[in-house]
């Protein structure tokens, strides 16, 4: 087996610190200028056993030959060792080689609307990975239910049910054949392009070289190269000429094979992809490979890789996101963003989510507050999901059912509205795929929506599941919105885009609702949509005054309610508050929007 450590010897010592000073250097900052930790450069000084590209690196950065500073113990024997010399210096030189690809590639992103790209090491969060993929597990929907508090279900995030987790980097390192599931926007490319750094700055797995591929650039490429031939142009455009690189370094396990989205590969290109992949990892199954997906994405089978699911983030993660983001601005400022986000729980669950988590500190910094119509915030969210966060990377998805995004908007608040007005959370499949069907077959004749009708309702499910991410599975067969937040909204949306003829309807549906809690968000909701709340806020009075004589609490509850719509980012005339107010005997204070 070959050493894949040195250590330095007494001698080697001396002459590694005559170099340091020789180049102004101190161990901090010689870690500093090879983009790794301390703790590496440390260890060579004290002569203890460092990884052997670490090793040689530093020896290079001072001007020494490794092979003389390495104690002749830790060096293998010359009779059985030709061989894993020249592997070691091959994996050396292409490490060297691709370095600066890699890190150009990998170690900058661009996030959402901000106008700079930024350093990866500088935003990444640690991504927690569950070792069983969430909508595989076999649990009722009662068992769903005892995760949360129904009777105060406002804090409860359906991302939350409990499993165990562990670090992704941990993961990468315990199997060495991965595929990794994600919804949409839930950091997977992210945490692929971390582990290509880390990799290629020493810092994890550093006796590899990470090759990082965009499965949907390899699949367009002209000409329809195989995966060996792909791989071996990305070597040569860095000047890896040596012959043969790719294919003995994948002979000898010695790479980590980050292949990113299988989802965007093309129907046309799906199966050719799939059959490289299964190639490469069979013929070559002594190197690690990660693949990530999105969840819902076909069934696809690697007989040799375990599957997992990257999980949302938690508070922490939270905290630690913003902190990096508004790092060098004002120094409350990620302080107040967090506590904002505790202020206001359904904002805090959509931060759950990195992309949407992205888009609540985008529009955050700007104000140091979230704007005072909360609607505008979550139809950008909804925006963001249903169109924008594709668009933005260039993917055009497989089309199950061609539709523009409004009539994907308006099929989802169906769902919404059913479900909800239902205290439904958590519903079955087959259920909602009957909605799907009964939703298509009420839509006006010469519909383009009515397209689908020759489509399958469970595909157009997983359809909008993957490329959405609104409508997720949380346990095998059960499925609820991805955050309660996007079912109340679309909920309202529902309510206030009502057909004349039906509108005064709705709101009165609506009213009946007052003195229930878990309604309160969609009332906020429904006067900030309104273009004039005046109806509205006229039957909540009415449906206020009948609560008199029913419970105290009732009443209570029901008048903060109104209350606090009449506070709300919403438009109503003057008269209408005023008689509100005067009869509620509360001082009136004007409205920012009146007629």
């Amino acid at each position: 087996m070959a050493r894949r450590s040195l250590q330095a010897s007494d001698q080697g010592i001396k002459k590694a610190q005559a170099a340091l000073i020789r180049n102004s250097l101190t161990q901090q900052a010689l870690a500093e200028e090879l983009s790794i930790s301390r703790q590496p450069v440390s260890k060579f000084f004290q002569g203890k056993a460092v990884d052997r590209y670490i090793f040689v690196t530093i020896c290079e950065k001072l001007g020494l030959e490794w092979a003389e500073i390495a104690s002749l113990c830790s060096i293998p024997n010359v009779d059985d060792a030709a061989s894993t010399y020249q592997i070691e210096s091959l994996v050396q030189t292409v490490r060297e080689k691709v370095h600066e690809s890699v890190q150009r590639r990998c170690g900058i992103i661009r996030l959402l609307d901000r106008e700079q790209p930024m350093r990866l090491d500088s935003i990444y969060t640690d991504v927690n990975i569950l070792e069983r993929v969430t909508g595989r597990k076999r649990l009722s929907i009662p068992e769903l239910y005892e995760a949360c508090d129904e009777e105060n279900f406002e804090p409860f995030s359906l991302s939350n049910i409990s499993q165990e987790q562990v670090l992704g980097l941990e993961a990468v390192e315990c199997y060495d054949k991965l595929m990794i599931w994600g919804k949409p926007g839930s950091g997977k490319t992210t945490f692929l392009k971390w582990v290509a750094t880390q990799c290629n700055s020493g810092q994890f797995l550093c006796n590899t070289v990470p090759i990082f591929i965009t499965l949907k650039d390899f699949a367009q490429t002209s000409g329809q190269p195989s995966l060996l031939d792909y791989m071996t142009a990305q070597f040569e455009e860095c000047g890896v000429v040596e012959p043969q690189a790719v294919q003995t370094l994948l002979s000898q396990g010695r790479t980590i094979l980050l292949l990113d989205g299988l989802d965007e590969v093309r129907q046309a290109d799906l199966d050719r992809v799939l059959q490289e992949i299964r190639a490469v990892a069979t013929r070559f199954f002594a190197n690690s490979i990660v693949i990530t997906c999105r969840i819902a994405a076909q069934e696809y089978t690697f007989e040799q890789f375990t599957e997992v699911e990257v999980a949302d983030f938690d508070d922490e993660q939270i905290a630690s996101f913003a902190a990096k983001w508004f790092q060098g601005q004002d120094a409350v400022k990620a302080q107040r963003f967090v506590q904002k986000l505790q202020e206001h729980q359904p904002l805090k669950e959509l931060a759950t989510n990195p992309l949407l988590l992205t888009l609540l500190c985008l529009v955050f910094e700007e104000r140091v507050d979230f704007p005072a119509n909360r609607c505008e915030l979550y139809q950008e969210g909804l925006d963001l999901l249903l169109k924008k966060w594709d668009n933005k990377r260039g993917i055009e998805r497989n089309q199950v059912y061609k539709q523009s995004r409004q009539h994907k908007e308006d099929l989802l608040s169906q769902i919404a509205w059913t479900t909800f007005e239902r205290s439904e959370y958590f519903f079955k499949q087959k259920a909602i795929e009957a909605r799907i069907s009964h939703h298509i077959h009420t839509l006006p004749e010469g519909s383009t929506f009515l397209e689908t009708l020759q489509v399958d309702s469970e595909d157009i499910l997983k359809s909008i599941e993957v490329q959405h991410g609104l409508l997720v599975e949380r346990a095998r067969g059960i499925y609820s919105f991805s955050h309660i937040i996007f079912q109340k909204y679309l909920a309202a949306k529902k309510i206030v885009s009502s057909p004349p003829h039906h509108a005064e309807e709705a709101l009165q549906n609506l009213v009946r609702h007052m003195s229930e809690k878990r309604w309160r968000e969609v009332f906020l909701l429904a006067v900030e949509m309104l273009p004039n709340a005046d109806k509205l806020l006229q039957l909540m009075k009415r449906q206020l005054d009948s609560l008199l004589a029913s419970e105290e609490k009732q009443y209570e509850d029901a008048k903060k309610l109104l209350i606090d719509c009449l506070n709300s980012d919403c438009y109503i005339t003057h008269q209408v508050r005023q008689s509100i107010e005067d009869t509620l005997l509360l001082p009136n204070k004007g409205s920012s929007t009146v007629s």
